[in-house]
Order: C-alpha cells, then sequence, then structure tokens
C-alpha cells in the first residue's frame, strides 16, 4: 500500500513534464526525492524564494539553539531567553539579507562569491548581536550568544547553500536521462579552468579530464578532475570515451591552433574553441563563447597588426565611398571605415537587400557613436549618369570600387551583364571620381585576373588596366591603385559555407577536381590589407597581398569534415559518415590560380603587401576598345564584346566552356551551373 501510495505521488509531480530516470532497481523513495527535487528546481521565482525564506528562517533559529546550547553545555530550546534571541535575530537577519540581495542569488548556481555575500550579512549580523547581547546584556543570556550565533549562522548557511546547490544541480545531472557528452577540455590554463567550473553547469556535459601540454602538470587534478598528457590523446579518446574536445587556448596563435587541430583531425572528433583573448571580457569564460573549429584555424598564419597610421590616413576625418557596399568585401570596408571615424561614409549598392542589411547593420552597431553621416545609394555602377550625379552630390575623398560580379560560372553564362557590371562600372568609377577631384580611387581586383580562362577574370584584368592608364594619364591628381588577391574564406561565393551545409545534410560533399587548389585569406586581414595598400599607393600600382601557400580543395573538405565529428567515406573506410564526390570543372575555372603575371615582385613597406610590374596601354588606345565595347554591350552583341575583350588582353585563354554563354552553347551552360 506504501508503495502504491509513493508511485501515485510521483506520478503526479510527472505530469508536470517532469522526467524521472529510474533504473528498475532504484528504491521507490529515491525516485520520490528526485521527483521532489526535479519540481522544486521548476518552480516559479517567487515560489522558490519563499521556499529560501522558509529555510533560512529555520537554519537562524537552529544556530540560537545552538549558540545557547554550546555555551551552557545542555540543549535549551524553549525557554525564553532562547525566545528574545530568535525575536531580536530573525528580523535582523531579513532585514540585512533583503538589503544586501542574499534572496537575489540563484542558488543552483551558488558559488564561492555567494558564500562571500552571506558571509558579509553574517558580519553585519553580527554587530547589532554583539552590541544587544555582549555590551549591553540581555537578563539570562549569555553574552557570548552575540558572538556564536554570527558564526554558527553563516556555518548552517553556506552548508545549505552547497548541499542545495548539489541536490539541483549536481544529483539531477548523475541521473540525467541518457548517457551524458563526455567532453575533454584541451588546456589546463585559467581559461580552461573557468570553462571546466561552467561545465559544471551543463546537465548534459560532463568534463571526464584536460588535457595538457605542459608536462610539469600531468597527474595534478584540478578541482578533482584529472590532467592528462595531450600527446596520449588518442588513448584517452578511447578509454574515457571523448565525445567532444574543447580548446581553452584563447592566447595561441594561429600556428599553434593548426598544429593542434591537425593532431586532432585524425580521431574524426568534433572539436570547438574558445575566441582570441581579445573577445573574452573581464576573464570570464562561458559555454556560449565556444564555437566551432573555423576553417582559418587550419591556415596556420596569424594576422599582422594593422598600421593604424596608414589606415586613417585616407580616412579619418574624409568622405569615403564604397562601391558594392553590401557585398562580402564591401561590407568589411565599411565596418572597418566606420571604426576610423570618416566624416561621411556613402554606400554604393544595387542589391537592394544588401543594401538593407549593411545599413542596418553599421547604423545598429555603435561603432561610430552616431557621429559618422551614412548614406545610403541604391545604384548600379555601371549606370554611368547615376554615378555622375554620386559622385557630385558627395565628392568622395577616398573611393573604394568593391562592385563586381565575382561568380565565375554565372558570369560565363551572362557575359553582357557581367562585362558590363565590371568593366563599364569601372570605368565610370573610376572618371567620375577623377572628375570630382578624389584623392584616391582603389579597386579590389581577383587572382582570377592573371593569365585569366574566364569572362570574370578577363574583365576584372580590363578594370585593372583602365586604373592604369587613367594613373599615367592624370599624372598629379587622382591617385588610383589595384590591389589583387585570392579567395576570402566564408564570403557569398566561397567553398567554405556550401562545405559546411552539406556536411550538416549528411553529405556528400561535392567539389569540382580533387587537384584544384586556391589561395585563401580571411575577409577582415583582406579588407584591412585593401585599405593599406591604398593608402601607401603613388599611382598606378597593382599591389599583391601575400595570400600564403595555396590550399588543395580536397583537403580542406577533409578537414571540415573530420572536425565535424565525421569520418570520410572512401574505398579505404566504405564504412565512414559522409562521402566527397568530383563533378568536375565548371566553366572557366582553373585548376590553379596565380597572382602574378609578372615574375619580380618588388617588396613594400608592408611584410604582407607587394608591387607588381605589368604591361599597360595608354589611355588614347584603351578608350577606343572601350567605346567599341560600350557599343556592343548595348547592342547585345556578345561576339563583338568578347572580341574587344580579346584583344585588350591577349593572354586571355577560354576554357574548353569558355566564352560559354555564345548562344549555340547557352543551354549546357545553364545545365551545369544548376548541378
Amino acid at each position: 500500500m506504501a508503495d502504491r501510495e509513493l508511485l501515485s505521488m510521483i506520478d503526479r509531480f510527472q505530469q508536470f513534464d517532469v522526467m524521472v530516470s529510474r533504473p528498475q532497481e532504484t528504491p521507490l523513495f529515491i525516485d520520490f526525492a528526485i521527483a521532489v527535487l526535479r519540481r522544486a528546481a521548476d518552480l516559479p521565482r517567487p515560489a522558490r524564494r519563499l521556499i529560501a525564506f522558509s529555510m533560512d528562517a529555520v537554519t537562524c533559529i537552529v544556530s540560537v539553539w545552538l549558540a545557547f546550547s554550546i555555551r551552557v553545555g545542555e540543549w535549551d530550546l524553549i525557554s525564553r531567553p532562547v525566545a528574545i534571541v530568535i525575536a531580536i535575530v530573525l528580523p535582523c537577519w531579513f532585514l540585512i539579507a533583503w538589503f544586501w540581495g542574499i534572496y537575489r542569488a540563484i542558488i543552483r548556481s551558488a558559488g564561492g562569491r555567494t558564500i562571500v555575500d552571506i558571509a558579509t550579512a553574517c558580519l553585519m549580523l553580527s554587530l547589532p548581536t554583539i552590541t544587544i547581547f555582549s555590551f549591553v546584556g540581555v537578563e539570562g543570556v549569555p553574552r557570548t550568544v552575540g558572538v556564536l550565533q554570527p558564526m554558527l549562522l553563516l556555518l548552517l548557511l553556506a552548508t545549505s547553500r552547497v548541499i542545495v546547490r548539489y541536490a539541483l544541480v549536481d544529483v539531477l545531472h548523475l541521473v540525467h536521462r541518457g548517457r551524458p557528452h563526455r567532453v575533454a577540455i584541451y588546456g589546463a590554463g585559467r581559461a580552461g579552468q573557468q570553462l571546466g567550473r561552467a561545465l559544471r553547469h551543463e546537465g548534459h556535459l560532463t568534463l571526464v579530464c584536460y588535457l595538457e601540454d605542459d608536462h610539469s602538470l600531468v597527474g595534478d587534478r584540478i578541482d578533482g578532475v584529472r590532467i592528462d598528457a595531450a600527446v596520449d590523446i588518442g588513448r584517452y579518446i578511447s578509454e574515457l570515451e571523448i565525445d567532444e574536445i574543447l580548446l581553452a587556448l584563447p592566447s595561441a596563435t594561429r600556428a599553434r591552433r593548426r598544429e593542434i587541430v591537425e593532431r586532432l583531425k585524425k580521431y574524426a572528433i568534433p572539436v570547438r574553441s574558445l575566441p582570441s583573448v581579445g573577445n573574452i571580457i573581464d576573464g570570464q569564460v562561458s559555454i556560449k563563447d565556444l564555437k566551432e573549429v573555423r576553417v582559418e584555424d587550419l591556415l596556420g598564419r596569424d594576422p599582422v597588426p594593422p598600421d593604424e597610421q596608414l589606415l586613417g590616413g585616407a580616412i579619418t576625418g574624409k568622405s569615403v565611398l564604397v562601391s558594392g557596399a553590401g557585398g562580402s568585401i564591401g561590407s568589411e570596408l565599411c565596418r572597418q571605415i566606420m571604426m576610423r571615424h570618416p566624416h561621411c561614409l556613402v554606400l554604393v549598392e544595387q542589391s537592394e537587400f544588401a543594401l538593407y542589411n549593411i545599413l542596418t547593420e553599421l547604423e545598429e552597431s555603435g561603432i561610430a557613436d552616431g557621429k559618422v553621416l551614412i548614406v545610403p545609394h541604391l545604384v548600379d555602377v555601371s549606370d554611368g549618369l547615376a554615378m555622375r550625379r554620386t559622385m557630385e552630390r558627395h565628392r568622395p575623398d577616398t573611393v573604394f570600387h568593391a562592385a563586381a560580379y565575382k561568380h565565375v560560372p554565372l558570369v560565363e553564362a551572362n557575359p553582357i551583364s557581367g562585362l558590363r557590371n565590371n568593366i563599364l562600372g569601372t570605368y565610370h568609377c573610376s572618371i567620375e571620381a577623377e572628375r570630382v577631384n578624389s584623392s584616391r580611387f582603389i579597386l579590389v581586383s581577383t587572382d582570377k585576373a592573371v593569365r585569366p580562362t574566364n569572362i570574370m577574370g578577363a574583365s576584372k584584368r580590363v578594370c585593372e588596366m583602365i586604373l592604369q592608364a587613367r594613373a599615367a594619364e592624370t599624372k598629379g591628381g587622382t591617385i588610383f591603385s589595384i590591389v589583387r588577391f585570392g579567395n576570402v574564406l566564408s564570403s557569398s561565393g566561397s567553398v567554405v559555407p556550401r562545405f559546411q551545409a552539406q556536411i550538416n545534410a549528411g553529405g556528400p560533399v561535392t567539389l569540382t577536381h580533387r587537384e584544384v587548389t586556391r589561395y585563401f585569406m580571411t575577409i577582415p586581414e583582406a579588407a584591412e590589407l585593401v585599405m593599406q595598400a591604398g593608402a601607401m599607393a603613388n599611382g598606378g600600382e597593382v599591389f599583391i597581398l601575400d595570400m600564403g601557400k595555396p590550399v588543395r580543395i580536397i583537403d580542406l573538405a577533409q578537414s571540415m569534415i573530420q572536425l565535424s565529428g565525421c569520418t570520410v567515406r572512401d574505398q579505404e573506410n566504405p564504412d565512414g559518415d559522409i562521402a566527397i564526390e568530383e563533378i568536375g570543372l565548371r566553366p572557366g575555372e582553373k585548376m590553379y590560380e596565380e597572382l602574378l603575371i609578372g615574375d619580380k615582385p618588388e617588396p613594400t613597406d608592408h611584410s604582407r603587401i607587394m608591387r607588381a610590374t605589368e604591361k599597360k596601354l595608354n589611355w588614347v588606345e584603351l578608350s577606343s576598345w572601350l567605346d567599341q565595347m560600350t557599343e556592343a554591350l548595348d547592342n547585345g552583341d556578345i561576339e563583338g564584346a568578347m572580341a574587344v575583350v580579346r584583344n585588350v588582353v591577349p593572354d586571355y585563354t577560354p576554357s574548353p566552356t569558355g566564352d560559354a554563354a555564345l548562344p549555340d552553347q547557352a543551354e549546357s551552360l545553364k545545365k551545369t551551373i544548376t548541378r
């Protein structure tokens, strides 16, 4: 009968969506206690605060009884002196505790700071108790009670908080339904220890060990959790059944992080990482700070600190215009320009949605504290009259021209739009900037402009030549310069987001060819270097950014799969999780990208920026070709426009699917792109 009543009570607690994980051999009274704890933990905050009040009232009374009993040597529970002390101590305690915020603390998160607050409140309580009972004196009350009672109250309250915290957090975590996620922290320093403490509040995570490269720490324990040698990580992953590794190395260089990530890749175990030291405020580390290991951690290259004098020289206090402001590079340029406090930032973008996004972000970021005038212009840069009106209205001191169509297969399929936007857009922007006496004009170019095999690359090479010709023509007016670099990570056209989406969907991961290699750089680093290169220009330079070593795309795909906790399915591992499939090169794609047309780049004062010496056309000859191209584009004459491109860029060598938008090939291109 008693068992049936107990089961009935448990069921009543469980009707509030309470999950009780009860092994068959667990006694019923333990199930009942767990159910009560779960129900108490889910009560509204006022109800939990009332329970805390009641518990502390009982604790306060018990501390008075203990103080009397210790002093007189016998139990004294109901005498008149005891009642007097209780009547004085209880109101004093609750007034002090309420004033000190004791009941605003969350008990399940109680830690050292909570105990310090309680100790402070008990110390404040001792002032009236010592004054009343020790100095003034109350008949029948020993004078030492004024000292003993606050001390005993502190001991009892601290003990109760620890017990309640253990009951609400640790015990409930132990009975959490299913196997908890077992994690190891790589790094036993300050960040690792703070992360370990934060894990105590996560019911679904269990910290099984720390991993450390410092052998002097191996064998020690942090809060009961052992420190193991990182060199034996494979053995510990197996022995301790580790499900995930958390990197707590916020001050490690990118090269060091890459070394660690490369070591972890082969175990096909998920890896998450804390951000850099600069992103951890006041030394506080939270589980929410953990991020998936980023692809840039695989590059192994630490960014060079920017030269702030160079960055601010062409921006601070000036009017700056960014075309393509809603794109990957354009939007990052806008963010970093705002940090250098221009007088006015003009956003030029033809996509309404992209313009809305960057405008909203800049206005709500608070970077410039409302002191920068931000002006959005929904403008197509290939519209010469619209660009003339925009330039004349704002007369920018510095122009960053990042507007371009850059997706190779799409430009192959739409050559008229690609050539008009890229070439005529650059032509009109540069001419109108020169007309209003802009000090600097910086073109964001691409490695695909070097010995191009596609229309996009060829169009960008023409853009470079336009600026080189104008620089030679102006001689002392607007300073024109070009900054050329390769792929940026996580941009709108990058393979990284596509690979990640395919991995999340369970695969397969598709790549064009297993031997394809690309240069990669992070978007913030690329934007910083573009701004610095533009500031050091004297006119007509082609600056090349140091992109580090090229990366094989298949290696990138394998690393992303393994760091997601999956294995690659191939002939050697037919039972793997995710396959990698080759779908063939897309129209106009190269196997390898290049950054230099010539062979002898010159160094500059910046270690990551080089200066190239390249062939130019004079403006008279080039402007004639541009007139012919404009006429061909206006008439929809694809063959005529492409003939101009081949004349201006003689090293343009279309791939077998190049010049692909000619009428007889358009349909096959559409099929290739949709694939």
